[in-house]
């Protein structure tokens, strides 16, 4: 009996580890800078086959920074999204084409009268395909862009998740006038521009 009680318990374990492994090999992550981490976030949470939108810091030489230092500007860090998405339902390079659809790639260190090193374009990879992906991106950004294209191309190392306060931010104060203003027409290109990617196509 305890043979048989310590093999179910061993298959239960096993179970349990594959289902852990199948999710993380289904899963993708990218981390991507585009000016106010508001107006990515807005867009991509309603990007069908993404599964999680995360604002936060990334870039930078500071070990866990505040909102406050990094508008600052001392600590080298972007304003960003972690973006976590299914590559069965919607393609890395479909993640990359919404993400120069909606920002202006070509302005650097801003967007719009958002100004500074922390509104940087940027694109974290982790691995060569990330990699890749990104350079494929920007060639294809460079026929729809009139300029140089700026995105920094940079490895990954280190992302920080901003206070909670910012998380699902024009979800919760849509009605401000940031968001009205600036987040508002990024998200109404997305849905025009990617209408049948959107999560409530079905």
């Amino acid at each position: 009996m305890l043979r048989n009680f310590s093999l179910l318990l061993g298959f239960a374990m096993t179970a349990t580890v594959s289902a852990a492994d199948t999710q993380a090999a289904t899963t993708e992550t990218l981390t991507l800078g585009g000016g106010c981490f508001w107006c990515l976030e807005a867009v991509f949470d309603e990007l069908k086959g993404v599964s999680s939108v995360e604002s936060g810091y990334a870039g930078g030489h500071v070990a866990n920074p505040s909102y406050e230092q990094v508008s600052n500007g001392t600590t080298g860090h972007a304003e960003v999204v972690q973006i976590t998405f299914d590559p069965r339902v919607v393609s890395r390079d479909v993640v990359l084409q919404v993400f120069f659809t909606i920002h202006d790639p070509t302005t650097l260190n801003r967007q719009g009268n958002d100004v500074g090193e922390q509104y940087r374009s940027v694109a974290f990879y982790r691995d060569a395909e990330q990699k890749a992906a990104i350079e494929r991106a920007i060639a294809e950004a460079r026929k729809e862009w009139t300029g140089e294209i700026v995105t920094q191309v940079v490895p990954f190392t280190t992302f920080y998740k901003a206070e909670n306060y910012h998380q699902e931010y024009f979800k919760l104060h849509g009605s401000q006038p940031y968001c009205q203003l600036v987040v508002a027409p990024k998200v109404a290109k997305f849905r025009k521009l990617f209408h049948d990617r959107l999560k409530s196509s079905g």
